[in-house]
């Protein structure tokens, strides 16, 4: 236990805690109607299940009580689990946040969201989550993402940055890759509370130790503070036959202490001494008890003991991240509380009227305020008026160029332009550039950053000594300090996108855009979708680079090849996807990319780039400037007409990426057996599915950049080509309704050479012609 230190500056520690345990028990009862509202009363003609988690709220109400109405301050964020959402909107309603109406609306049609939502709740969210782990993590990276901008655009503030999380949710690995990344342990901001009610969904979890969790923290650098018992059973400690008390609860497993819960007086009588030597101590002590005295002990927990809990608080060390393990009972104070199924459980309508007596509500009229001139009402006032920000002054990004007015020459990669852009942009367009911050696990160097790394230097909240600075081989100059522009994650994609989406999230946090930037392998970006794309739904805008990618990378292997990416833009809400072919491509689409950053009205974009030479006088780049002005707006738009046959084609040939000097190559090939062949270079098959729906009405994407890519007088069969899954184009046919065969990978990588890998998927040269002839009927 921590040491009793707390003082309120408002009134004396006993009436505080009077106050706090009215609005404790004001919470538990809004939490579990709201719910009770949503499954019992709000019509429901479908009969489908509206769910809701009573118990888990149940469990999550001091602490949550403690925070908000003694030590939350304006600058402090929280993220909630996912499941305690009706608690949290229960606390905004106490303070003023959110009508008694809204209360009605949970899990309804643009009602209250099922977990708490930045983007979708009408009440103040500071952190989305529902996906476990990401919720418990996004606060670190928030934390990191508010000193980013504070050391640059003075105004973020400081704060704690709080994260309020299950603990079977410490199950995630996405939680353990970010408590011992090294860029965390000096954020003494962060605050992790744990409800440690030592129930997952399904069970009692059979042996979690709250010791071993502790170790793994406090090897990793935080402050641990446990809150075990609380002052009820601290005081029978004391007593005679305390310390055999202490012994027995501290070496129960947690199904037989789940079961105690559920036991009355005379069974726990019985059931509580156990068998062994503490049996007789046990015995002449709870003897001693009355059957109330009893019933609360058995339940007196630490994370149930208001008091506890601001001790706790006041004893958090801000020179390095805490985390409080709270012992908690699941569905503490309702009829299911500490039983293994009552994850969803609801209460019955005899078990609610039953909670409304006891926490001196209104059944009939579930949303009466509290009393006007009671303390509580005071308390909630005051702190209503203690937390209430300031609204957020946003500063509009800086303009981003369209065209940096130069053509590429020779043979090059799409990986090497994007760095090429990076150092560009740094000199065509210093204000944009100076709100560029590049995040990568560990792999700078690989992906073409150097230049920009040498340029920009690392981020670090303190200066460190470069010790290889004056080596003549040192050729990637690791310079760390608070001026950098590149932050330095260990090998953890999932810590990487959830940096990334808190730095997106800045302009609407603070006011301050970022054009964040994050770069991995791309056979690694399935493993980071979901995170990143959680931050997207929850407001974070970001490019996301994928680089190298496809079979190209032949001589890595199957286990270094990527196949399903190429399809994110098609898939993923609020992401548009690029795959440039050539190096003026790749420059044009980061340009396009970077402009839908830091704004309201903005999104993200992800870049599939290539290792993969190409002789960059292909994209025949037009030197007049108003058809190099369409050429770029074209690239952006998803696609333009790179090579036209004379006359009317008998074929089209629609290539992605690293695979159009094939389709090319083809088109020449074909030619020479009289087989007239357009060539298409698709930049974004997003963007150009999004077209298609739109020529239905289903979608209100412009529709122009189907007509100049794909006019209407030259339709042909299509081939369509790209290294990943041939899905990604295959609805490029129903454009004009045309025959299409889609080549691509859809096997596993083999290592070897470039043309070997290419002949065993399908996507040479060779395959590209053999289909052409196919689809026109050609001997």
């Amino acid at each position: 236990m921590v040491p009793d230190t707390t003082t309120s500056p408002r009134t004396g520690r006993q009436e505080l805690l009077t106050a706090l345990g009215e609005i404790e028990q004001r919470v538990l009862w809004l939490s579990a109607a709201t719910i009770d509202h949503a499954n019992r009363v709000r019509p429901n003609p479908t009969g489908l299940k509206v769910g809701g988690h009573q118990a888990s709220c149940a469990s999550m109400v001091s602490i949550m009580t403690t925070l908000w109405f003694h030590e939350l301050t304006a600058d402090d964020r929280v993220s909630v689990k996912p499941h305690a959402s009706p608690a949290l909107h229960a606390v905004n309603h106490l303070l003023g946040e959110l009508p008694a109406g809204a209360l009605e609306t949970l899990r309804s049609f643009g009602g209250l969201q099922s977990y708490p939502s930045r983007t979708k709740d009408p009440d103040p969210v500071d952190y989305s989550t529902g996906s476990v782990g990401i919720g418990a993590t996004a606060p670190i990276w928030g934390a990191l993402a508010r000193r980013y901008v504070e050391g640059r655009f003075p105004g973020a503030g400081t704060g704690r940055q709080y994260a309020l999380l299950g603990d079977a949710e410490l199950d995630e690995g996405a939680c353990w890759e970010a408590v011992q990344d090294p860029m965390v342990a000096g954020l003494g901001e962060v605050v992790w509370i744990v409800d440690l009610n030592r129930q997952s969904l399904d069970r009692v979890v059979p042996a979690l130790s709250a010791e071993r969790l502790a170790g793994m923290f406090e090897a990793a650098g935080w402050q641990v503070l446990t809150l075990k018992y609380g002052e009820q059973l601290t005081e029978l400690f004391s007593r005679p036959g305390g310390e055999a008390l202490r012994t027995r609860l501290d070496t129960m497993g947690n199904p037989e202490y789940q079961r105690l819960l559920r036991c009355t007086p005379a069974e726990l009588r019985d059931r509580l001494p156990g068998t062994g030597s503490t049996r007789e101590p046990l015995e002449r002590l709870v003897a001693t008890l009355d059957d109330d005295a009893l019933h609360s002990a058995v339940r007196n927990l630490g994370g149930h003991d208001l008091g506890a809990l601001l001790d706790a608080y006041a004893a958090i060390d801000d020179t390095r991240p805490t985390v409080i393990l709270a012992y908690t009972v699941k569905g503490r104070g309702l009829h299911s509380e500490g039983h293994p199924q009552n994850h969803s459980s609801l209460l019955t309508r005899d078990q609610i009227a039953d909670l409304a007596t006891r926490t001196g509500a209104d059944l009939d009229d579930p949303w009466r305020p509290l009393p006007a001139d009671s303390a509580a009402a005071r308390l909630c006032a005051e702190r209503a008026e203690e937390l209430r920000r300031p609204p957020v002054g946003r500063i509009a990004p800086p303009p981003v160029p369209t065209d940096f007015g130069r053509t590429p020459g020779g043979t090059g990669t799409t990986q090497q332009a994007f760095g090429r852009a990076l150092l560009d942009l740094s000199r065509s367009a210093p204000e944009a550039a100076a709100r560029v911050v590049t995040v990568s696990p560990d792999v700078s160097s690989s992906t073409n950053l150097g230049g920009w790394l040498n340029k920009v230097g690392v981020w670090s909240p303190t200066e460190r000594v470069d010790w290889f600075a004056d080596d003549a081989e040192t050729i990637l100059h690791w310079r760390e300090n608070p001026t950098g522009q590149h932050v330095e994650l260990g090998i953890a994609e999932t810590n990487l996108v959830g940096l990334l989406g808190e730095l997106g999230a800045t302009w609407s946090r603070w006011g301050q855009p970022l054009l964040p930037i994050g770069i991995m392998y791309d056979p690694f970006v399935n493993r980071a979708l979901e995170p990143w794309q959680f931050g997207i739904y929850a407001g974070g805008q970001s490019l996301l680079v994928g680089t190298p990618s496809g079979v190209t990378l032949a001589p890595e292997g199957g286990a270094h090849q990527s196949i399903t990416t190429p399809s994110l833009g098609l898939e993923q809400p609020g992401c548009t996807t690029w795959e440039p072919a050539f190096a003026q491509d790749t420059e044009w689409c980061v340009l396009a990319a970077l402009s839908l950053l830091g704004r309201p009205d903005g999104g993200s974009a992800y870049l599939r780039l290539s290792t993969r030479p190409v002789d960059q006088s292909l994209a025949a780049v037009p030197a007049d400037p108003a058809a190099r002005e369409r050429r770029r707006r074209q690239a952006v738009a998803g696609a333009y007409g790179l090579r036209r046959a004379e006359g009317t084609p008998d074929v089209t040939l629609a290539a992605m990426g690293a695979m159009v000097p094939e389709a090319l190559t083809a088109a020449d090939r074909l030619a020479g057996l009289g087989v007239a062949a357009d060539v298409v270079c698709v930049t974004s098959p997003g963007l150009l599915f999004r077209a298609t729906q739109a020529r239905r009405g289903l979608d209100d994407a412009p529709q122009w950049v189907l007509d100049q890519a794909f006019p209407a007088d030259r339709a042909a069969p299509l081939v369509t080509l790209l290294d990943g899954h041939p899905h990604t184009l295959a609805f490029l046919g129903t454009v004009h309704n045309t025959p299409v065969t889609p080549l691509g990978v859809t096997r596993f990588g083999q290592s070897g050479a470039l043309d070997e890998v290419h002949r065993h998927h399908g996507i040479d040269t060779e395959s590209v012609v053999r289909a052409a002839l196919d689809l026109t009927h050609r001997p």
